[in-house]
């Protein structure tokens, strides 16, 4: 069954589905819940399939301006090309583009100085619970400078985002723990993380990860939305066609 579908979301989006070689040995079953997951993720594809479809019969879309005042930004704030990265810590498109593209984008654009990576939240937390979770967590290290460094770990361990295990990376990277705790539990940035939410559907991001990509400006950017955890080489060519 799972292969049946993913054979099925690789044939559908191949850039956003990560796709394995067919394995010939049986798989073990899967679980209710597993089957639900996977029908939910397919029915992401089929609607972001659906909205692409849309906008090349409208033809090319305006270009979305940006305000990014106190957004969290990695890189140099004089760079003069801007990618904003609208995710969830929980969806496994993210964790994709996170372990199988970011390292690159970081290392041949934004540590160069000609990108400044922004992050911003878009938890689908009616497929994802501890989406939203997550988001708040990333917002409550930031008061005590590790906000990278917790994106780091959530992005690569989207199954470990409980309380408990949000606690415990704290723990890990020296954090003060219990600030951090309260500042989870009383969800603090609850409203602020939605606000983020409402951005993402003002620009037609309706589907993560989500990515506004184009020139820096005074407030952010002016730019494109690329919606999808396509491979380095997309991006790569994307940023590349904005230098000339």
């Amino acid at each position: 069954m799972r292969n049946f579908l993913r054979i099925a979301a690789c044939a559908a989006l191949p850039l956003l589905v990560p796709c394995a070689p067919a394995q010939s040995v049986q798989e073990p079953g899967i679980t209710r819940q597993q089957a639900e997951e996977i029908i939910q993720e397919l029915r992401q594809i089929r609607q972001l399939l659906e909205r692409q479809q849309q906008q090349q019969a409208a033809g090319p879309p305006a270009k979305i301006k940006m305000n990014l005042e106190g957004v969290q930004m990695l890189g140099s704030k004089n760079a003069p090309l801007t990618m904003v990265e609208f995710t969830d810590y929980q969806c496994p498109f993210c964790q994709s583009f996170y372990t199988q593209t970011f390292a690159e984008l970081k290392k041949n654009f934004i540590d160069t100085g000609k990108v400044r990576f922004y992050a911003r939240d878009l938890p689908l937390d009616s497929m994802h619970p501890n989406a939203m979770r997550a988001a708040e967590a990333g917002r409550c290290a930031a008061e005590q400078d590790q906000f990278w460094k917790l994106r780091d770990v959530m992005g690569s361990h989207p199954d470990k985002l409980d309380l408990d295990s949000l606690v415990a990376d704290a723990q890990f990277l020296k954090m003060d723990v219990a600030a951090f705790r309260n500042c989870v539990v009383s969800e603090k940035y609850k409203d602020a993380v939605q606000a983020d939410v409402l951005e993402a559907m003002r620009i037609g991001a309706d589907g993560t990860p989500a990515f506004i990509i184009g020139k820096s400006t005074a407030e952010g950017l002016e730019g494109d939305l690329v919606v999808g955890a396509h491979p380095y080489s997309t991006f790569d060519l994307k940023l590349r066609s904005l230098e000339k």
